[in-house]
């Protein structure tokens, strides 16, 4: 197998003119690039291109931005993310890096500015490839396990120690756990819970969320009727607890 030389960059943006001149500039300083026009698209050449660091808008089609960098968080924490946007308002920026964004930078830009920041990125990205510190997930869910109360969850073989014995978790009852242990003490609407948990998915309804959380309270609860850690919040949805 042929091994990469290159950085690979993704810039998942809809404005074919702003796309193509940025692929073309990184291009000139010796980045490869590719370019996603729409958030779904975005999420799936993130898994097939690998990229090194990834430049998003956005206000996308389909799938918004931030909703493409929470899917991403999910799964890495480390992989550098570059705002691109013309929602540059401090809320903006604020809401941005609450979501784990790396970098933000409000259109219309200089170009210079942007390959600098993209450069620095690219540096820090090489200063951070050390292995990981053995232990337990700390914060977000970017480690193999995570324990609370009497449980315990193995991300990597997808396996829970908990109430009621040892269960096989389905890949998407383990995304939705990530998803609740990322926002712990966080109210999550169901709106929210589709979006980043099944990415817009036409098949699914506000019904499939419920359904899966009467499952982890069955998984992971000593009383599934009155839940100590996936509470309901009248109105609202979901919110996942424990001291």
């Amino acid at each position: 197998m042929k091994q990469r030389t290159q950085k690979r960059i993704l810039i998942v943006e809809d404005d074919a003119h702003i796309a193509e001149g940025l692929k073309l500039n990184l291009s000139l300083q010796g980045y490869e690039a590719a370019i996603a026009v729409s958030g779904t698209e975005g999420l799936r050449l993130w898994k097939q291109e690998n990229p090194d660091l990834i430049v998003l808008d956005i206000m996308l089609p389909g799938l918004d931005g931030l909703s493409v960098l929470r899917h991403i968080r999910l799964e890495d924490e480390r992989l550098p993310v570059l705002i691109l946007s013309a929602k540059g308002a401090p809320d903006d920026r604020i809401r941005g890096f609450t979501y784990g964004v790396d970098d933000y930078l409000a259109k219309p830009f200089s170009l210079e500015e942007f390959l600098l920041r993209v450069e620095r990125l690219m540096t820090r990205n090489s200063w951070s490839h050390a292995p990981s510190p053995a232990g337990g997930m700390s914060g977000a869910p970017d480690g193999e396990t995570y324990r609370f109360g009497g449980n315990r969850i193995d991300f990597s073989t997808l396996t829970a120690e908990c109430k009621a014995g040892n269960v096989q978790l389905t890949e998407q009852e383990a995304k939705l756990l990530k998803v609740f242990i990322a926002n712990r003490g966080k109210p999550l609407s169901r709106k929210v819970l589709l979006r980043v948990g099944w990415g817009y998915s036409g098949v699914t309804t506000t019904r499939t969320v419920d359904n899966f959380v009467v499952r982890l309270r069955r998984y992971f609860e000593d009383d599934p009727q009155n839940p100590l850690y996936f509470k309901s919040i009248r109105s609202i949805g979901y919110l996942f607890d424990h001291p």
